[in-house]
This record gives structure tokens, C-alpha cells and sequence, in this order.
């Protein structure tokens, strides 16, 4: 009776909380040519996107009886080109959500490239 009552803890506690994904999945478009192409990245690892590096931290997706939302929490670095001779300067350009739902919340202001977010996965 005592593991069941467990069980049912466990399992109801375990439905409630955010399901955080292992990998994020995130679209990039190069502005330039048109071209957009989908990125999976290991939450905690990063994609380069042209001169962009894009790290995922957090990956998190809305239970299925709550709308449709996907949140991916991530870094954005840019390394423009440099010319010869010259050291390449990171610079962290934006962090925070990029929420599937409403791409335009995203504060990430690239001249050559956009991302936003697509689908997290376990």
C-alpha cells in the first residue's frame, strides 16, 4: 500500500515538473543567401551557425495537456572575420529564451543571421 502511495508521489511529482530535454533543436537562417538549416545541440555544448556560436544551456518543453511551447536558453557569441594578421574577438552578442511560439521575442539583432527555436529532445 506504502509503495503504491510512493509510486503515485513519484510518478504525479515527475507529470507536474518541466521536462527538460538533453538536446535543443534550433533553426538558422543566413539572411544572406536564404539558406535555414536546423541545428541539434547537446544542452551545455555549442553549434557554430556562419560566425556565430551558439550554446545551449537549458532546453525545456510544455507538458502535452498545456499549449504548445518550446524554451531554449542559450549563449550567442559572434567572431566576425578579421583581416590578416589580426586576432578574432569573441563577444558575447545575446543570451536568454528563445521561445518557439513567438520567434519575434528573441533579442538577437544580427546583420547576416537569425535563429530561433524548434523542438526540444530527449
Amino acid at each position: 500500500m506504502i509503495r503504491a502511495f510512493v509510486a503515485a508521489f513519484v510518478f504525479m511529482f515527475a507529470a507536474v515538473g518541466p521536462a527538460y530535454a538533453q538536446s535543443a533543436v534550433i533553426r538558422g537562417l543566413d539572411k544572406i543567401t536564404g539558406q535555414a538549416r536546423d541545428y541539434t545541440i547537446p544542452v551545455g555544448r555549442s553549434a557554430r551557425i556562419g560566425s556565430l556560436e551558439v550554446i545551449a544551456r537549458a532546453c525545456d518543453k510544455a507538458a502535452p495537456e498545456e499549449p504548445p511551447e518550446v524554451r531554449i536558453y542559450v549563449e550567442v557569441y559572434d567572431t566576425p572575420p578579421v583581416r590578416e594578421g589580426e586576432e578574432a574577438e569573441r563577444r558575447e552578442i545575446f543570451h536568454g529564451w528563445l521561445f518557439a511560439s513567438s520567434p519575434g521575442l528573441s533579442a538577437l539583432d544580427h546583420p547576416t543571421y537569425d535563429i530561433w527555436a524548434v523542438d526540444c529532445r530527449s
